[in-house]
């Protein structure tokens, strides 16, 4: 995230926010659970860290208003819905979160969960109508599950090029950068990394520029200690995505995006914020079942 903004890591400003989170909320409350660190990172990069976490809050109870289940992606999602929409806008965005929700799950009962709230509440920041979203959303889902084994990730990749305003196109898209990135030795098709994918076909640049670059990068991450291998081409792809899209031109990327570069960033910090959800649930899954 901070190498996103470019700048050094902050420890004593993400310490603060730590101690924030901590000092606001009640003992078992899903902000200190695994996104109090992500959280805390996020506030320390605003201007102003209190008035974020106030509205994020407020957003929170919101969505719990209309019976979300309490969850770190739920923390995630209000998160979004504070950044992107003004404090008149909060009921509006809540309540088309909670119908694009429903929506996905009247679809996709065995597949959809709480981990869907992050895109469901970035849906629900868009403009996009319910119904034709998530049919939408349904009919990729519907062309890629033949491409792809990870049924939870390609519902992903489906939302996330539907967050991007991707065309007809963007099936041929996908499959056409992913075998480019295979005939590198890149995997970016496997569960933690395929959304990511999507995300890089909705670049306006070059495939071939894109598959370079990725791999580039990649090298320069193998150098570091601590990362796993989706992990490290994870990051890459995000290095990688958002050097791209700062290059370009705010009015040439909405011309070829139906969204916003701030969006399509928002979408990588979306994916890398569940993505560490996830992979800090099991560790401590494994830790518990270790220590018993």
């Amino acid at each position: 995230m901070y190498a996103q903004e470019n700048k050094p890591v902050d420890c004593e400003a993400i310490w603060r926010c730590y101690s924030m989170i901590k000092k606001d909320t009640g003992a078992f409350s899903s902000f200190r659970g695994n996104t109090a660190l992500c959280m805390a990172a996020l506030l320390s990069l605003s201007p102003d860290p209190q008035g974020l976490f106030d509205a994020t809050l407020k957003v929170h109870d919101l969505l719990r208003s209309v019976k979300l289940r309490t969850s770190d992606f739920l923390v995630m999602a209000a998160y979004e819905i504070a950044t992107q929409a003004d404090s008149a806008g909060y009921s509006n965005a809540v309540n088309r979160t909670r119908a694009f929700y429903d929506s996905m799950k009247a679809r996709r009962f065995l597949t959809a969960g709480s981990s869907d709230y992050v895109f469901a509440a970035m849906l629900g920041l868009s403009d996009l109508d319910v119904m034709r979203g998530t049919d939408y959303v349904e009919q990729l889902h519907g062309r890629f599950k033949h491409e792809f084994s990870s049924k939870k990730s390609v519902q992903t990749l489906s939302q996330v090029l539907v967050l991007g305003g991707a065309d007809d196109k963007a099936v041929e898209h996908v499959l056409t950068l992913r075998d480019a990135f295979k005939t590198e030795g890149i995997r970016m098709d496997k569960y933690y990394t395929l959304p990511t994918l999507g995300v890089l076909s909705l670049l306006p640049t070059e495939l071939n520029t894109i598959v370079r670059d990725v791999g580039e990068t990649q090298k320069t991450l193998q150098a570091l200690k601590g990362l796993g291998s989706q992990e490290m081409l994870i990051f890459a792809a995000a290095i990688v995505a958002c050097g791209h899209a700062e290059s370009t031109e705010n009015n040439v990327l909405a011309a070829t995006l139906s969204t916003s570069l701030t969006s399509l960033i928002n979408m990588i910090i979306a994916q890398q914020a569940a993505i560490a959800i996830i992979m800090m649930s099991t560790a401590s899954s494994v830790t518990a079942s270790s220590g018993s």
